[in-house]
């Protein structure tokens, strides 16, 4: 048994805790600076085209992310699984399967979408003003498709068997990267946003790098091998329905972000502009208490197949009082400091207006948005797929699109903006019961048996 294993095993539920969420939460608050990044320093330009371009250009990440956790989420799931029951040969067909799958379908996504560019933005809701900017960024950054899944899958792949550390350091590597990258090439060299999305394909390259050379080194029991490469029995199956509740919740944000766009560009691109500076201190919170919840996610998967019950019944309670504990106090902390965070990226009075507004809509579920994360999270992590893709699906589509349709009717703007926030209230409670039952259901002469339904 490995190091990493033994800790996933046998820690200390505090010790365990700190070496599995701290790390991830670090992944997630760079991934927030990452996309911050670019939207920052493109800021600097003072042109609200350039601006609007990038936030309105985030279904882009969005469909990479959701392809990237198919393969990596659904992958890590399978491997700490398997890990737990210690069947070594399915570790090395499931490590190869997520190296070659996304690579191939990056090459394919980069092929498609440089031929239907100009389609695509207009459904993602770009205005002449910004079309030809919205173009140039997307067209980078599908080029660089197959680095940019790669480096996502594995960033999640690695965590496995407990290599969160590693995972972070990856993650790391590459947002200081394009961090270097962005004011060079946006404000020095004057490429704008063709400059950022270079730089967001750059960062990604040094973290695929890292992440390779990190499994050759130090994971002996995954193969990136083209021989263990296998579409047989029915692992693709089983990699993609695990790895299918948090994707199609990714993508079905990617629509409901494009739904959402389109409205706000009714009340003028200084709204669109602002809604895109919002979201990402909203982000913030969000990211942060899901990372706390993934982090601990392959501690879950490898417990349930190891069959060990009791252990993983004190990760998830430790785990949801940690996540709510964190999330309201990053609500209290935006709250107080909103005017601050909204002016760090635009000194324009009219957008920092909107942008407070935005915030406190953005945030108010904070306290209570790590429940619904650590539903989704413990569903997927024992197999029980049909209620973690309802659950996943509950926040960003089920609830979510009919409310920004009804409250934008019924009051506006401000419909708009606390919409979010309705949807995240509703989708937690519905969210705790089904994992609850679910908890209640499991067979518990057969703990550690994985049926995927």
């Amino acid at each position: 048994m490995s190091k990493n294993e033994e800790m996933l095993q046998k820690e200390f539920m505090g010790k365990l805790l700190a070496k599995m969420c701290i790390p991830s939460v670090i992944i997630m608050v760079v991934i927030v600076i990452y996309n911050m990044a670019d939207i920052y320093f493109v800021g600097k330009t003072n042109d609200y085209n350039q601006i609007a371009a990038v936030s309105m250009s985030g279904p882009i990440f969005s469909v990479l992310q959701a392809i990237g956790t198919l393969f990596g989420g659904g992958g890590m799931v399978a491997l700490s699984t398997a890990l737990g029951k210690k069947e070594d040969s399915e570790v090395r067909k499931i490590t190869s399967f997520c190296c070659y799958g996304p690579i191939i379908i990056g090459l394919i996504f980069a092929v498609v979408v440089n031929v239907f560019v100009h389609p695509i933005v207009s459904a993602m809701g770009a205005t002449s003003q910004f079309m030809g900017d919205m173009v140039s960024y997307v067209r980078i950054l599908a080029i660089g498709a197959p680095v940019i899944l790669f480096g996502n899958v594995f960033g999640n792949i690695v965590r496995a068997d407990g290599s969160a550390k590693e995972s972070m350091i990856g993650n790391i590597i590459g947002t200081v990267c394009n961090i270097i990258l962005d004011p060079i090439l946006i404000l020095g060299l004057h490429m704008g946003v063709a400059g950022a999305a270079i730089a967001t394909v750059a960062g990604n390259l040094l973290t695929c790098v890292y992440l390779i050379y990190h499994i050759l080194k130090n994971q002996k029991k995954f193969s990136l091998k083209r021989e263990d490469f296998s579409l047989k029995q029915g692992l693709p199956i089983k990699i993609v329905s695990l790895g299918f509740p948090l994707a199609a919740s990714t993508i079905l944000m990617s629509f409901a972000s494009m739904m959402q766009n389109k409205m706000l560009v009714g009340y003028g691109d200084v709204v669109v502009a602002a809604g895109g500076v919002a979201g990402k201190i909203g982000m913030l919170i969000a990211m942060v208490v899901m990372g706390i919840c993934m982090g601990i996610q392959p501690a879950i998967a490898y417990s349930h197949g190891a069959g060990d019950r009791k252990r993983m019944s004190d990760i998830i309670k430790s785990t949801g009082i940690l996540a709510v504990l964190t999330g309201t106090i990053l609500t209290v902390v935006c709250f107080i400091f909103r005017n601050q965070m909204v002016a760090a990226f635009t000194q324009d009075d009219t957008l920092i207006a909107i942008g407070q507004k935005m915030v406190v809509g953005g945030i108010l579920s904070g306290p209570i948005y790590g429940l619904y994360q650590l539903s989704a999270s413990f569903l997927q992590a024992t197999g029980k797929v049909s209620y973690a893709s309802f659950v996943s699906l509950l926040r960003q589509g089920i609830v979510y699109i009919p409310s920004i349709f009804l409250l934008n009717i019924l009051f506006g703007l401000n419909g708009l903006i606390y919409a979010g926030a309705v949807s995240d209230v509703v989708s937690v409670v519905v969210g705790g019961i089904l994992a609850i039952h679910w908890y209640r259901k499991m067979d518990k002469n057969l703990p550690g048996q994985v049926v995927i339904t």
